[in-house]
């Protein structure tokens, strides 16, 4: 099943698809957040659906992130090898951990501003795994798709001289810009894609740039889920962002962004988005802070 959001900024409306189709969720849920997903939300969805309950929604409007805005959202970084060598480093043997602030999530089409100052902005297209439960101490990776309620395309976008040189040892500072993490279209139940072998690709300005698949991961979805949930308890609502392959312009093979740059990718069953990059402005940032549900 395919949930998403469409609407302004900070006024989405939830909805669920059948094929081509959009219905509305307005009449069982506020918003697709920690709530909806916590309490069964997923199922009711299916279960209205099935039974005709639910009126045709009009997706002309903005698409914004399938999920309202998180708690948490939790990155890995060098997770697939070709990227860490063309980082200039070795695959690591455990994953690596960073945060992103929530206001990084926003809808897979908008405008992402390119920090004041920014001679290094760069693309990332990864797999985002959506939390449908409290998940902390998981006894095995075995137990770890209980907790999840879905996967999305994602673009962890980063600066990355605020992420190496000014970072003071760790990555935060080149990864929290508002509008740092596009997510979406669209939040695909666990039981129409095989997580194991999906294809990420990413393009700047129709020119590609990644083509990996997730079977390339150096830790898998499972694994990454119970390392994380030893260290700090994820909230349903919650994104975990699993890393990006090669091709990003760290690798010294393709300029870094600038303004009027378009950058689109695509994960196979998951959607696709297409990000404008633009100059900074004090409106256009305070347009992404307050958007309070992404």
């Amino acid at each position: 099943m395919k949930l998403a959001r469409f609407g302004p900024i900070g006024a989405e409306r939830p909805a669920v698809f059948a094929g081509e189709t959009a219905y509305d969720l307005g009449g069982l849920t506020a918003d697709i957040d920690g709530a909806f997903l916590a309490e069964g939300g997923i199922s009711a969805a299916r279960t209205a659906l099935e039974n005709g309950e639910l009126p045709e929604l009009d997706t002309g409007a903005r698409t914004g992130s399938p999920i309202a805005r998180p708690s948490a959202v939790v990155c890995v970084g060098m997770n697939y090898a070709a990227h860490a060598a063309e980082s200039g480093s070795e695959p690591p043997e455990v994953p690596i951990l960073f945060l992103k602030t929530p206001n990084t999530v926003v809808g897979p089409d908008d405008d992402v501003t390119i920090p004041p100052g920014s001679e290094r902005t760069d693309w990332e297209v990864e797999l985002g795994i959506v939390i449908g439960r409290r998940t902390a101490y998981l006894g095995s990776p075995a137990e770890a798709m209980n907790s999840v309620a879905g996967f999305v395309v994602g673009n962890d976008v980063s600066e990355r001289r605020f992420q190496l040189a000014d970072s003071g040892g760790q990555w935060s500072k080149g990864k929290c810009a508002p509008g740092f993490n596009p997510l979406g279209p669209w939040l695909v139940t666990p039981d129409e894609v095989d997580h194991t072998g999906l294809r990420l690709r990413s393009w700047v300005n129709g020119q590609p740039r990644q083509d990996s698949s997730t079977a390339d991961l150096v830790f898998g979805v499972e694994y990454l889920l119970w390392h994380i949930s030893q260290y700090l308890t994820l909230e349903p609502g919650d994104l975990v962002m699993t890393g990006t392959p090669q091709g990003v312009a760290l690798s010294g093979r393709f300029p870094y962004l600038a303004p009027g740059d378009v950058v689109e990718l695509e994960i196979e069953g998951l959607g696709r988005q297409r990000q404008t990059f633009v100059e900074y402005s004090p409106d256009a940032v305070f347009r992404a802070e307050e958007g309070h549900h992404g």
